[in-house]
């Protein structure tokens, strides 16, 4: 009888492992580089927006009775940037044009160079009864130091008095025909100097909203031109509510 003969399966030679190691090392290199490059871009893109955005999308912001629509670049924070009901709404605008972020403006936005051309704008509810041009009479005449300091524009500074509560701070005021005379707080010696807008004013509009406006004390004494802007920029952006 012949001796069955065991039947001997091909071998087949098991990869080198290192060079399994050394494939999936370099794969998981490349995926990464990949990953790193778009995560650069976008992020590169991110920095030099540094929260500025170009989009101009119109949302609807609802404060109280009032409709606000404001495009996205205007708006100041981007958690603002959507649809929908809000206690306060804070934006940035370039002066002259009163428009918002773009490329082109970028510099200004960022607060590059001496000179300080963007306005703060803030929308909330009404909490005084009065604005800042209303509040003069009753309570800042009794608060400052006469007299006042004649400046540009017809504008008069007045130091607050020590029990004021004021301070570092006077008050800018310019006597208007038939109405209450424009009123603006601002910040005085080196605080103002390295404040981006040292100069506030607060007025009414729409239904019950008060809006509180920061801009440079160099625009000062075009004060005409600046309130007439800020109210004709507010009365564009209220769609009920006037």
């Amino acid at each position: 009888m012949k001796q069955a003969q065991a039947l001997v399966e091909p071998q087949v030679k098991a990869p080198d492992s290192f060079m399994v190691r050394a494939f999936y090392a370099f794969s998981a290199l490349a995926v990464l580089s990949i990953g790193i490059s778009i995560a650069g871009k976008w992020f590169g893109q991110s920095i030099a927006l540094a929260g500025h955005t170009e989009d101009r999308t119109i949302h609807e912001i609802v404060i109280g009775n009032n409709v606000l629509t404001v495009p996205a670049n205007a708006i100041r924070f981007e958690r603002a940037r959507r649809d929908g009901i809000a206690e306060r709404l804070d934006l940035y605008l370039r002066w002259p044009a009163m428009t918002g972020y773009s490329a082109a403006t970028r510099d200004d936005f960022n607060h590059v160079g001496a000179e300080k051309k963007i306005l703060f704008l803030s929308f909330e509810s009404q909490m005084m009864s009065r604005d800042m041009s209303g509040r003069f009479d009753p309570i800042y005449s009794a608060l400052i130091a006469q007299p006042g300091t004649p400046g540009q524009g017809g504008v008069t500074l007045y130091d607050f008095t020590e029990k004021s509560g004021y301070v570092n701070e006077v008050l800018a005021v310019a006597e208007r025909n038939g109405e209450a005379p424009f009123v603006a707080r601002c910040l005085s010696g080196e605080n103002a100097a390295q404040s981006l807008a040292p100069c506030e004013r607060d007025i009414l509009v729409g239904d019950n909203l008060s809006l509180s406006y920061r801009f440079p004390k160099e625009l000062l004494p075009g004060w005409r031109a600046l309130d007439a802007a800020v109210r004709a920029t507010a009365a564009d952006f209220l769609k009920t509510g006037h």
